[in-house]
Parts: structure tokens; sequence; C-alpha cells
């Protein structure tokens, strides 16, 4: 690992990109190290020369983007005295701008949230731990399921906000206006604030 750390950022970016990509693609099983190896410009050999085992590779990205997802949760999500509505929209936002910056890592995400290898699962166990933590930035906090009018639900105004997050992201490219997309479900949860 040290080895592959010691790289400069760039080549260090190019085999990340590349195992992401493959990963997200097809997933744990059916990624090939000579594959990966090849979109990344380099051997076989230096991947395990690097991270020894493509159970190596695959545990240091799920290290890499809870690293990423943990620091960039830091600067950017500040939910202090927000409501519910609010800390949503801060978590769309979050979520465009994490796959803007970083567009192979939210495909990655996906594919380990459905990966179901042994040999990876304390890995995976990890990253879900995280994802967890994030996402229980917009659960309701005490006294908010007041916000919603008589009937609604609490835990199916968040799934309801959470598909719609899914959706918005995943149609998301890296390169489009994360104002406009933001704008967009801004637009929409006040319309949900309004009928819930």
């Amino acid at each position: 690992m040290k080895k592959f750390l010691s790289l400069p950022p760039e080549k260090q970016n190019k085999i990340v990109t590349a195992a992401m990509t493959l990963f997200g693609e097809v997933g744990y099983k059916k990624a090939y190290i000579s594959e990966i190896a090849s979109a990344a410009g380099i051997s076989k050999a230096l991947i395990f020369h690097y991270f020894a085992s493509k159970k190596g590779l695959y545990a240091y990205l799920v290290y890499y983007t809870g690293k990423i997802v943990m620091t960039e949760a830091q600067h950017d999500r500040d939910t202090a005295g927000k409501d519910f509505f609010e800390r949503a929209l801060i978590s769309i936002k979050f979520r465009l701008s994490l796959k803007n910056r970083y567009p192979a890592m939210n495909a990655f995400i996906d594919s380990v949230f459905n990966e179901d290898d042994d040999e990876v699962a304390a890995d995976i166990e990890r990253l879900l731990t995280i994802a967890k933590d994030m996402h229980a930035s917009i659960d309701l906090l005490p006294g908010e399921e007041k916000l919603f009018k008589s009937g609604a639900l609490p835990q199916h105004v968040i799934k309801l906000i959470d598909k719609y997050a899914e959706g918005i992201v995943s149609t998301f490219k890296p390169g489009d206006s994360i104002d406009e997309a933001v704008q967009e479900a801004a637009e929409c949860i006040k319309i949900l604030k309004s009928v819930l």
C-alpha cells in the first residue's frame, strides 16, 4: 500500500477511477484485475504489487470512499438548526457535489450496497456503517413529526425524499449545473412540504 500511496496523485486517481468504474459496473466477483489494469494503463502485476490482491484493492476502495465521504461531509454539511426539509436539501446537494467531484464513486457505492460476496463482507460493512451515519442526518429529530400534516407517516416521507434524492443523483451527470439541480430539488421539496 505504501508504494501505491507514494505514486503521483494523477496516477493514483487513474487506478482508483478504473477500479471503481469496473467494480461499479460488474461487481466484485466479475471484475478482473487485468481489465482494471488495462483501463488504468498499467500492468496487472503492478496492481498486485500495490494491493497484493483483488480483495486488497477493493478494501482500499472501500476505505478511500469512506474517507472521502466523511471528509466532504464535514466540510459541506452544516445542518445545525435546520429542519427536516432543509437537511434533506443539504443532503441532496452534498450527494450531487460528491458525484460531480468523484464520478466513478457513485456507481461503486451503489455496487457495494448490492454486493453479496462473503470475501468482502467485512469491508462492505464498514462502508455501510458510514452510509447509515450519513443517512441519519435526514432522520427526524424529536418533535419534527409535527412538521407533517395529520396522516402523513414520517417513515414514508423519509423514504419518499430518499427515493427522490436517488433519482436526481442518478440522472445527474458530472459537469451538469449543481445549482440548477439543487434549485429543482428545492422546488420539489417545497411542494412536498406544502402537501405533507
